[in-house]
């Protein structure tokens, strides 16, 4: 009996399938498993073309829940693809079992370095080059945005799909050993710095508080005294403060936002703020 081998039309489709549909039927219950047992369809098909029952009970395999960062995840599925290969081909010591032993088993950890690398590192430093260019109304920023991350994520997703096929468990190693460990550091490192320099660049705290002496003279403006001890302090704070509320008290994003206009809202009454508004 001929080795059965997957082709590229296959491979190709199972791909697209990831990278447009990860998020198919997305519910609470399910996740991505669907997603994931689409990508899959085209492969079971190629494989057990002659062979319907073998067909289904692949099939069923993939059923089961599946959840990750859908980016960096498709080097999960592209491992897979490489199992389903090995089983069609009567490898011993694959089955379903171990196929889903394995996507359950990096489905977490593939998420954790997905998020820490794609949203947390990432898409800020591409959203700060962004806003750079967006300066004065400009669609460029958007436009660049729009491009370069589609860009990234469809030719960064292909390449690890692939990978993950042609290397099999030792793409996995590749990206949980020291190797990716050192990368990710250093990643993670350049986008705390990018993610800094946005923050400096794009986000200006300023108080208004000042003292006035009998003839109305201001003897002592707060924000010149913290200019000249730490410029930017209170910008320094508010983002440090907004970081500890989401990542140490589990705010949501929209939970800081709705304080953060409370805050100004008590400041500008009391005086600590002036928002600059002529009427």
């Amino acid at each position: 009996m001929a080795e059965k081998k997957l082709s590229k039309k296959a491979l190709s489709s199972g791909f697209h399938r990831w990278y447009y549909g990860n998020l198919t039927c997305f519910s609470q219950e399910h996740m991505q498993t669907f997603g994931y047992l689409c990508s899959m369809l085209p492969l079971c098909k190629e494989l057990y073309a002659d062979d319907p029952d073998k067909m289904a009970e692949s099939m069923d395999t993939y059923r089961t829940f599946f959840n990750t960062e859908p980016q960096l995840g498709a080097i999960i599925v592209g491992v897979t693809a490489g199992l389903e290969e090995a089983r069609a081909n009567g490898a011993e010591d694959v089955d379903g079992e171990t196929i889903n032993g394995l996507r359950a088993g990096l489905m977490g950890p593939i998420a954790g370095i997905g998020d820490s690398l794609v949203v947390g590192t990432v898409i800020p430093i591409l959203l700060g080059i962004a806003m750079g260019m967006s300066g004065g109304g400009s669609p460029m920023g958007a436009i660049f945005y729009i491009i370069i991350w589609n860009l990234f994520a469809y030719f960064g997703m292909r390449f690890l799909y692939f990978k993950g096929y042609d290397m099999g468990t030792k793409a996995v190693e590749f990206l949980v050993g020291d190797i990716g460990t050192a990368i990710r550091e250093a990643v993670t490192t350049l986008g705390g710095i990018v993610i800094g320099a946005v923050s400096a660049t794009w986000v200006s705290v300023r108080t208004s508080f000042a003292l006035y002496n009998e003839a109305g003279e201001a003897y002592m403006v707060l924000q010149e005294k913290l200019d000249s001890v730490f410029p930017g302090l209170l910008t320094a704070i508010f983002v440090i403060f907004c970081w500890w509320l989401m990542a140490k008290k589990r705010f949501s994003p929209l939970k800081v936002m709705g304080l953060l206009v409370l805050i100004a809202f008590v400041g500008v009454l009391i005086g600590f703020f002036n928002p600059g508004l002529s009427y």
